[in-house]
């Protein structure tokens, strides 16, 4: 592999990581486009609907750069797609300005594109180079991977416990919720949800909590709402939320239905948000227990004197 190619496709995994809210359910994708040793043209994926990282890099060319484009090696983090979706085919794109080399660092998951892309530009004589710096760029779309390789959406199961694992406390005095987070852990959680395509309760807990399940407190799009009753199936929920488009959903819910899933082995991501508070007697509605499979990433941080645990499972990468 040549180091130049190592070098432009990092610089297309930068811009495809400038836009991480408004891309989904579509992957985060960057392009960049090389001439003679030169950068003549950038791009990434800016929002569902809107033009694709290859159609901004290529529009990006000056004019006086433009004849450059048959001389050019376009690096892009995520195959080109073959299908007309909400945009035109990318991969036809590249074809039409006779960009002669083309070098893709993964392979596209979803059963529309799967290899086609690559395919038509093939059949079109145009060189690809493919699997540069993959492992980064399934890392950036690891929502997108996980749904279209396990035809469901990636779940990342969201909760908050006292120290001595209770998830709220005696609401005889007030009829309110216990509060686990800090301003700065608010701010946190609703830019986790501005990250998601859907945010899942049980109806039980909206109406307990008063849960708006929507983005306050962090400059980004609301999901979308899903409001379920507990004793739902969570495979076939999950299949059927992913065969209406939706590729992440995040689920803060109590722990009935958090158990739920979690033996329904139902989960990619844990989000487990441990304050010091010890509620005694006081305590209620006990926190999940979890078994932690072998092949998982698990890191911690501190918000205050808070403690964040996120267990991720390593099954894509």
């Amino acid at each position: 592999m040549m180091e130049y190619d190592l070098k432009y496709m990092r610089r297309a995994l930068q811009l495809a990581a400038l836009s991480p809210y408004y891309t989904h359910p579509n992957p985060m994708v960057g392009a960049v486009i090389v001439a003679n040793g030169r950068i003549i043209g950038e791009g990434w994926h800016h929002r569902c609907g809107q033009g694709h990282a290859e159609v901004n890099a290529i529009a990006s060319v000056r004019e006086a750069d433009r004849y450059l484009l048959q001389q050019s090696t376009m690096y892009v983090t995520l195959e080109p797609c073959a299908h007309y979706g909400k945009t035109p085919p990318c991969a036809q794109l590249i074809i039409d300005k006779k960009i002669p080399r083309v070098v893709v660092g993964a392979v596209d998951p979803f059963s529309k594109v799967a290899g086609r892309g690559i395919s038509m530009l093939q059949e079109a004589g145009i060189e690809v180079v493919t699997g540069v710096l993959a492992e980064e760029s399934i890392a950036l779309n690891k929502k997108f991977f996980a749904a279209h390789t396990l035809q469901r959406p990636y779940i990342t199961l969201k909760w908050a416990q006292s120290s001595d694992g209770f998830m709220d406390s005696d609401r005889s005095a007030d009829g309110k919720p216990f509060k686990f987070s800090t301003s700065l852990g608010g701010v946190i959680v609703h830019r986790e949800r501005a990250l998601n395509d859907a945010i899942l309760s049980t109806l039980a807990t909206v109406e307990a909590d008063g849960a708006q399940l929507n983005v306050r407190s962090f400059p980004g799009p609301s999901p979308r709402r899903v409001i379920v009753d507990v004793s739902v199936n969570p495979l076939e929920l999950m299949a059927k939320l992913y065969s209406q488009g939706v590729t992440s959903v995040l689920v803060e819910a109590g722990p009935r239905f958090l158990n739920s899933m979690l033996e329904a082995e139902m989960w990619d991501c844990l989000r487990i948000e441990t304050s010091p508070d010890i509620l005694g007697e006081c305590g209620r509605h006990t926190a999940p227990s979890i078994v932690i499979p072998s092949a998982v990433r698990i890191t911690k941080s501190k918000i205050g004197n808070n403690t964040i645990t996120v267990i991720e499972r390593r099954s894509l990468t």
